[in-house]
């Protein structure tokens, strides 16, 4: 049986379910069931039209599950007759889902849980995998978020920055375990580039790509971490950049600059310098400075920061940094490369000690910890 094709057409069913009045968490349940008969009996007998059979079994499922429930006898009276078989409407209801999804009622976790679930297709073990927790631990998640967004009725329009943000978390989460989060985030992106004609939506797409083009060259056959100006950039995959400028291109012509859109310009002006030092810092602060016109959060303050060091050095680095909050993230990792490249390897190996031990995860701590012990030895 086709995987790849069930999963693609899992959300737009379940869509199709909510729109027709059965509540997230009962329809999710009557799709789950008809998966299950499908993988029973499509490989001998694979139906013309998938879709159409899906969304009748998955309705026949909860006509069944809602008819022998006792507690929901007076929602039965509102839903519709079970529709003649036929082929399915070509309307598509997964927009519907990722709003659903990123509801916000949802704590950030549980709205890409749940976006994995409904609007992935992935099974409740594949998450819990890419999360490393238990499959319990991320049952009971998703069950949450089921309960919390059952009855929502989605009859005004959805806010289209919390889905990007959603999936930006999705993204940002990379991969572990046999799911790959950041593919998964730009599959899932672009399918919602094709529902919905938004720049901001072609902008996350964009900053997506520009990213996932340097992957390959981020780690070394031993797993360490390599810094971008050193990375081999004939490593870099050209037709990611290419189709992610482009889009940009296309995006910001729109004149409605948004913060994707200015970040994805950020990764562009690094994917199109040949070299590191060849790299257009003079332009990367200029749209730092929109970013942070745009929403002035920390952490942009701390990557404009690290761009004023390269644009008109260090110094002038360190005294943008003075702006940051110290408790965010990567600031102990900025502070002690502006302070070697001032020349201060005292004050540099000791940022780089405190960042090794503020690190995420264990590679960030190798990386920083390698270089504390390499300007203690130089001193």
């Amino acid at each position: 049986m086709n995987e790849a094709l069930i999963r693609s057409l899992t959300p737009s069913v379940l869509g199709i379910l909510v729109r027709r009045g059965a509540d997230f968490a009962a329809a999710e349940d009557a799709v789950q069931d008809a998966l299950v008969e499908a993988v029973r009996i499509w490989p001998t007998d694979e139906p013309r039209d998938p879709k159409g059979w899906l969304v009748t079994a998955a309705w026949r499922k909860f006509l069944d599950a809602t008819r022998s429930d006792t507690a929901r006898r007076r929602r039965e009276d509102r839903v519709d007759e079970e529709p003649p078989p036929g082929p399915a409407a070509a309307a598509d209801d997964t927009l519907q889902l990722y709003f659903l999804c990123a509801h916000p009622s949802l704590t950030p976790s549980s709205a890409v849980a749940l976006t994995l679930r409904a609007v992935g297709g992935l099974t409740t073990r594949q998450i819990a995998q890419a999360y490393l927790v238990p499959e319990a631990t991320m049952a009971q998640r998703i069950s949450r978020a089921k309960r919390t967004v059952s009855g929502v009725r989605l009859d005004r329009p959805g806010d289209v920055a919390t889905v990007l943000r959603v999936l930006y978390l999705v993204f940002n989460e990379g991969y572990s375990g046999d799911v790959d989060l950041a593919a998964e985030a730009i599959r899932l992106t672009r399918q919602l580039a094709a529902a919905i004609d938004h720049p901001e939506v072609a902008g996350l797409l964009a900053l997506m790509l520009l990213h996932h083009a340097r992957r390959a060259s981020r780690t070394a056959p031993d797993g360490s971490l390599v810094p971008l100006a050193e990375q081999d950039r004939s490593r870099w995959d050209t037709a990611s950049i290419a189709e992610g400028i482009g889009m940009l291109q296309a995006a910001l012509a729109r004149d409605r600059l948004g913060e994707f859109q200015a970040q994805a310009a950020v990764a562009a002006l690094h994917a199109d310098a040949p070299a590191a030092e060849e790299t257009d810092w003079v332009q990367i602060v200029e749209w730092y400075d929109e970013l942070m016109r745009l929403t002035d959060s920390p952490v942009v303050r701390l990557n404009r920061a690290v761009a004023v060091g390269e644009a008109d050095g260090p110094r002038a680095g360190l005294a943008a940094l003075a702006t940051v909050p110290d408790a965010t993230p990567r600031h102990a990792a900025v502070a002690a490369y502006l302070h070697e490249r001032d020349g201060d390897l005292t004050a540099a190996a000791r940022w780089y000690a405190e960042a090794a031990h503020r690190a995420p995860n264990l590679a960030e701590r190798d990386y920083l910890t390698r270089q504390a012990a390499r300007l203690n030895a130089l001193r």
